[in-house]
C-alpha cells in the first residue's frame, strides 16, 4: 500500500557528484521523518542522513560537508545530494520513510523502505 522508489544511483569518479531522489506513493495520511542509509558489502545498514518533517536535518559524521539531504512535502520526496564522492561511498543507498497511515480502524506510523540504488564509486 505504501512505495517508497529511489533513483539516480550509479558509476561516478571519485570527486564527482550524484544525486540521489525517493518518492513515496500509496495511501498515507502523512510522513514524519525521512532518512537515506547505506549498505556496503560485508557491513552492516548505517544512516548517513535524515530530515524531520519541519526541515531538520542530521548527518552522519562520515558524510558531513559532502551530502545535503532536502525533502519536498508537497511531492512526498526525498532527496541525497553527494558531492565529492569517494570509493568508500560505493554502497547501496536506501530510502526510509516514517509513514503514518490507516490500517482496518487503526491509525499507526512505521518505518518503510525503498528497493535501494547502487551507487558506485571509482578510484
Amino acid at each position: 500500500q505504501v512505495q517508497l522508489v529511489e533513483s539516480g544511483g550509479g558509476l561516478v569518479q571519485a570527486g564527482g557528484s550524484l544525486r540521489l531522489s525517493c518518492v513515496a506513493s500509496g495511501t498515507f495520511v502523512s510522513i514524519n521523518a525521512m532518512n537515506w542509509y547505506r549498505q556496503a558489502p560485508g557491513k552492516q545498514r548505517e544512516l548517513v542522513a535524515g530530515i524531520s518533517r519541519d526541515g531538520s536535518t542530521n548527518y552522519a559524521e562520515f558524510v558531513k560537508g559532502r551530502f545535503t539531504i532536502s525533502r519536498d512535502n508537497a511531492k512526498n520526496m526525498v532527496a541525497l545530494q553527494m558531492n565529492s564522492l569517494k570509493p568508500e561511498d560505493t554502497a547501496v543507498y536506501y530510502c526510509n520513510g516514517f509513514i503514518g497511515r490507516h490500517e482496518t480502524d487503526i491509525f499507526s506510523y512505521r518505518d518503510y523502505w525503498g528497493q535501494g540504488t547502487q551507487v558506485t564509486v571509482s578510484s
